[in-house]
């Protein structure tokens, strides 16, 4: 876990899973009182937040069904379906000769659409090994697909620049860099 202090932040606290560690952004005038208040209430919201949006494998497996249904006339069908954390490269994979799919768990707390594009990815996998144009056409039935493609390279590229670091004179600016799903909270203290 990572603290950050802003001297720019009076009254709210942000909690956000940035690469690697989940990061809290809480006033510089905060005392150590108020740090240790205020950080694991907002590790708690951020937690609970992603719990909510992250489906366990049994749904993960039903979700990739009814996908399978609704855009590639049920030919796909997996054997499993679940979520992996040792997968840093790749939002998802597919195995043919098993028919097991894998998620990355760095997918949690995403959009369900987004992560609905990536099933339908390994889904039409496992009807297409490749990435040609049969495969393409099978994946562009989704119809969030393009949309979806651009949420994840935005993400990915946005996550390369949080881990090169900011710019010296940027290094306050951390509200720049917080992703759409961030918990914040209202301190009730004067700004």
């Amino acid at each position: 876990m990572e603290v950050r202090r802003s001297t720019r932040r009076a009254r709210t606290v942000t909690a956000f899973r940035g690469p690697g560690a989940l990061v809290v952004c809480i006033p510089a005038t905060f005392s150590g009182a108020e740090e240790r208040e205020w950080v694991p209430r907002m590790v708690e919201r951020l937690l609970a937040q992603e719990a909510r949006r992250r489906p366990d494998d049994a749904e993960l497996a039903r979700r990739a069904h009814d996908l399978s249904a609704r855009h590639l006339g049920g030919r796909s069908r997996p054997s499993s379906v679940r979520w992996v954390a040792n997968q840093h490269a790749r939002w998802g994979s597919a195995s043919t000769a098993d028919g097991a799919i894998r998620l990355s768990d760095r997918l949690l707390g995403m959009p369900a659409w987004v992560v609905d594009y990536v099933l339908v990815h390994e889904l039409a996998h496992l009807l297409e090994p490749g990435h040609g144009p049969a495969f393409w056409q099978l994946v562009e039935a989704y119809p969030r697909a393009e949309r979806a493609r651009g949420y994840l390279e935005g993400f990915a590229a946005a996550q390369l620049a949080v881990a090169e670091g900011p710019a010296a004179e940027d290094a306050d600016d951390e509200d720049l860099d917080q992703p759409w799903d961030a918990v914040v909270a209202e301190t009730g203290a004067p700004g």
